[in-house]
């Protein structure tokens, strides 16, 4: 009757911890929350749902970024800030406009939005 007890308890605290990671990894932290609000205000324009209405191919889907960001590979939220912040060829520079802490929030939301699939 105690194994019965043991396993049983041993199962429920499995099941536990790993229905705690997977929700966890796939909650809004709040400088998710507010690089949400921040992509919606300035970024959205362009890319709604994670797609490029100027250039199509260069989206924010996963295979884009890792396809067109520099330095993707290495490190990828430093890749996506230095993206935002310095622009390039049609994307306009945002380090005017924003400052450090919201440009790695609105990296931190893209980012968590192309590992899901936006």
């Amino acid at each position: 009757m105690f194994k019965k007890f043991v396993c049983f308890f041993l199962l429920v605290a499995t099941l536990t911890l790993n229905f705690a990671s997977s929700v966890s990894a796939n909650v809004l932290t709040p400088d998710r929350v507010a690089g949400a609000k921040i992509f919606s205000a300035n970024c959205s324009a362009c890319h709604m749902g994670g797609n490029n209405v100027i250039m199509a191919d260069k989206t924010l889907k996963q295979a884009a970024l890792e396809k067109y960001l520099l330095n993707y590979g290495q490190d990828h939220l430093a890749a996506i800030q230095y993206q935002i912040k310095n622009g390039r060829n049609a994307m306009p520079a945002f380090g005017g406009r924003l400052n450090d802490d919201q440009i790695a929030d609105v990296a931190s939301y893209v980012e968590a939005q192309a590992q899901k699939g936006w």
